[in-house]
């Protein structure tokens, strides 16, 4: 890549290739926290389809609307969006189980050094405690399809209830799109023939429309999608194919008729050689199947799918096909690949607008001037690299951890699993403890909840559970139990929360 330029200046032209989510997020946030001191420019085509099946978030998404001065009712409004306090996952395990992993922390709150799960370990051991959800809060509100925003109150788990969203992604784009034209956005409707290199260095100097227009710039942001078209079709920048831990490799979406009540969880649930998503919406439901190729047809995939809708479709299925995995480069010369074109991983943990808002915040903390030096895109690419892999070993627990019998899950049970995960799991099966490292997506609470949803059970407990004698456990875990019950029973129901607060207009 060459030396940095010291003292390069300061860079003025930021041109976006594709709008989507990915496109109209780095617009928005751009606008917002650079727009007087950038010119930016969005190239799109309504001729492109945007793949919109990120309707289903983590709480994170609300530092993000939070930085661009949203707000949360009229964001609701606007893209249909219901509320969400987990994933439910329905017969992963096996055909009958069915767990729920919550945000929020298991129990409430740990007790002084060892973490509150350790208590249930040693009673679940015992046979006496119920599954873990009956101690997250989260869950315990879900399943009874309850929400309340978290309010200012003191020792309850009311003043911190964690919450992310389901919302319709192209009106999502749309709201967006209105933000950042508001603050300056300029938008050019076309599609991109060619894109232009320099000479002397490989670095994108301006694409081409097919009507002949030059747009120029400096900083080029590539959301186009699975294309690639900057980051890959122009710079090459390789890619990583993850297939062999997460085997799906295509997926079919439709949306049904919404039905009641309005639940405030996503659900995923598996089936022969793949798995279902539901997310429910004010105006419909989204559904899709992500699936084998190896396993299944198109045809059956498309069939299972339409025969476990809540409502009438109201589209046919719209295929998409993708390979899991990540950029080598997600920032390359001077070129920043955002949303599909930095990589795939499945929607099973929705995870993907979480990964264009944190490569975000990072182009941010490391925003260049004209000299892109090369070791703080080094470091830029460090740091969304593990962000992907920690997160892929999160996704390949859910699959290999399983206990169902078809052909896909037993292929799933006998894949060598990454020597991160590897690690994590055995650590866990000692004496269930967990640790986050470095930040990583996923916290403690996150990794207890599915190892233990999908039967990775200790062998044994920290030993100083054991300073608690078991009756003292046992009043302690009931306690909990009582006051998350009591909590959630004050909460309105989610639909009537959605009625005082955020109604949408109906489609």
């Amino acid at each position: 890549m060459g030396e940095a330029q010291v003292g390069a200046g300061r860079i003025r032209k930021v041109v976006i290739v594709g709008g989507g989510t990915a496109g109209w997020m780095a617009a928005a946030m751009l606008s917002k926290l650079m727009g007087r001191a950038l010119d930016i420019t969005l190239v799109e085509s309504e001729l492109i389809g945007t793949v919109g099946v990120g309707e289903a978030t983590i709480p994170q998404i609300r530092l993000f609307n939070a930085t661009l001065g949203i707000d949360e009712n009229e964001f609701m409004r606007m893209t249909q969006g219901t509320f969400k306090l987990g994933i439910e996952f329905v017969d992963w395990l096996q055909p009958g189980h069915r767990y729920m992993h919550a945000f929020g922390a298991v129990g409430g709150r740990d007790l002084g050094a060892v973490p509150f799960h350790q208590y249930w370990l040693k009673s679940r051991q015992a046979g006496r405690a119920p599954a873990l959800d009956h101690y997250v809060f989260n869950a315990v509100a879900g399943w009874q399809n309850r929400f309340l925003r978290g309010a200012d109150v003191v020792n309850s788990p009311l003043g911190n209830v964690a919450h992310a969203f389901h919302f319709d992604a192209g009106l999502y784009a749309k709201y967006l799109r209105g933000l950042a034209e508001a603050r300056g956005v300029t938008r050019i409707e076309g599609t991109i023939g060619d894109v232009r290199l320099r000479g002397e260095d490989g670095f994108i100097e301006s694409v081409v429309l097919d009507d002949g227009r030059v747009v120029e710039g400096e900083l080029f942001l590539d959301c186009s999608g699975f294309r690639g078209l900057l980051i890959e079709q122009a710079l090459h920048a390789g890619y990583e194919d993850w297939t062999h831990w997460l085997p799906c490799d295509r997926a079919m979406a439709v949306p049904c008729e919404s039905v009641r009540p309005l639940t405030p969880y996503t659900r995923s649930t598996a089936r022969s050689a793949g798995w279902q998503w539901r997310i429910p919406l004010q105006h419909r439901t989204g559904n899709g199947m992500v699936y084998s190729s190896a396993h299944t047809s198109d045809e059956e995939a498309a069939r299972i799918l339409l025969a476990n809708l809540d409502g009438a479709p109201q589209a046919d299925p719209r295929p998409l096909r993708f390979t899991t995995g990540m950029r080598k480069r997600f920032w390359h010369r001077n070129c920043v690949a955002l949303g599909l074109a930095s990589g795939f991983m499945e929607p099973l943990e929705s995870t993907s607008i979480h990964f264009i808002q944190a490569s975000l915040s990072k182009l941010v903390s490391f925003f260049p001037d004209a000299g892109f030096d090369p070791v703080e895109i080094d470091e830029y690419n460090r740091q969304v690299q593990f962000e992907y892999i920690r997160s892929r070993d999160f996704l390949v627990l859910h699959y290999w951890a399983n206990r169902r019998e078809e052909p896909f899950w037993r292929d799933c049970r006998a894949m060598s699993i990454p020597d991160t995960l590897a690690h994590k799991i055995e650590l866990f099966q000692r004496h269930g403890r967990v640790f986050r490292e470095h930040e990583e997506l996923f916290t403690e609470s996150s990794w207890i909840q599915v190892l233990i949803g999908q039967g990775v059970l200790p062998a044994g407990y920290h030993p100083m559970v054991d300073l608690l004698d078991d009756n003292e456990t046992e009043a302690m875990l009931a306690g909990v139990r009582r006051v998350l019950e009591s909590c959630a029973a004050q909460m309105p129901a989610h639909e009537d929360f959605i009625a005082r607060h955020c109604a949408a207009v109906p489609a």
